[in-house]
């Protein structure tokens, strides 16, 4: 039997594994979209030099739910073209051109889920007593790299390896809220060995912030306070060189650490899509809208209140 919504919908538990979203908020998703949707295809359908008049050719093989559903699995599961047709009972051509129509809608809707935290709600309580000079608001930062093919240029791969990983890879820039723990900022992606405290500074994502609202990171962002506008800025503390580490030093840096592991818990959400976690396969194209797009499907799956 092929896959469509009706029939997967009546397996909420397989719906999920397959998709990462339950049901009803999948059925909110399609709500939302679906204007950008249809605009879309006005302007596709009325663009300069189409040959045919609108509802000429032949029609699609799904609806617009089915759609989507192709889409949204893709980035879950991550099959080839031919396997993900074969279920829908369609040709790995269109799941092609599905794919290349409806990330760039799943783009636009993850990035409406993502809003910077307001300094005007109730902030973040019991703080640490360690952690009293570190921004009482906060968003946390971090990245995280997926492999890539490796480019036949020698001087391309070269730019794409990564001496952490041992490949090649590119990274993407995660910022998360620390009271909501939704994501609110995705960076471009960049090569694999760009330097985390480089990509901040080029992702601008501290000069948006809210005023008020701080920024913590890892050890890879120490100095981050002088990038902040304010100063409002937070990493571990170093061990001195050729020294022992002293015992607060170790215990501020565990308080940090459970302060800011909210990140890595949104990382990981991310990764349960294979499209963010297997070796990417498109040759790093729109590799930015599809972590974007990923990002709005576990925002919502969150309950991201922007996301409703």
């Amino acid at each position: 039997m092929m896959l469509r919504y009706e029939y997967l919908s009546t397996f909420p538990r397989i719906f999920y594994v397959m998709t990462g979203l339950n049901v009803a908020d999948f059925d909110a998703l399609i709500e939302e979209v679906l204007p950008r949707y249809q605009e879309g295809e006005h302007r596709r359908l009325t663009r300069r030099g189409r040959q045919r008049a609108i509802g000429g050719g032949h029609p699609f093989e799904l609806e617009v739910r089915d759609q989507f559903l192709v889409v949204i699995v893709w980035l879950r599961r991550y099959p080839i073209h031919e396997v993900l047709g074969f279920f829908f009972g369609i040709s790995d051509s269109t799941v092609s051109r599905l794919i290349e129509r409806l990330v760039p809608v799943l783009e636009a809707a993850g990035c409406d889920t993502m809003r910077m935290p307001d300094p005007g709600k109730a902030r973040r309580k019991n703080l640490d007593a360690l952690l009293q000079d570190t921004p009482e608001l906060a968003v946390i930062i971090d990245s995280f790299e997926q492999r890539v093919q490796r480019p036949p240029d020698r001087q391309a791969a070269n730019n794409l390896y990564s001496g952490k990983k041992k490949q090649h890879t590119l990274k993407s820039q995660v910022a998360v809220d620390e009271t909501t723990g939704c994501i609110v900022d995705i960076s471009e992606s960049v090569p694999g060995p760009t330097a985390d405290f480089r990509l901040l500074e080029s992702s601008g994502v501290l000069k948006r912030l809210p005023a008020g609202v701080g920024a913590l990171g890892d050890l890879a962002y120490v100095g981050i306070a002088n990038l902040h506008p304010q100063g409002l800025g937070a990493a571990p503390r170093r061990k001195p060189r050729g020294k022992l580490r002293p015992g607060e030093d170790v215990e501020y840096n565990r308080a940090f650490s459970r302060r800011r592991i909210v990140v890595e818990h949104r990382i990981g959400r991310l990764r349960h899509y294979q499209a963010l976690t297997q070796t990417d396969r498109h040759h790093r194209r729109r590799h930015t809208s599809r972590v974007r797009a990923v990002a709005g499907l576990v925002n919502r799956r969150l309950g991201h209140p922007d996301a409703r």
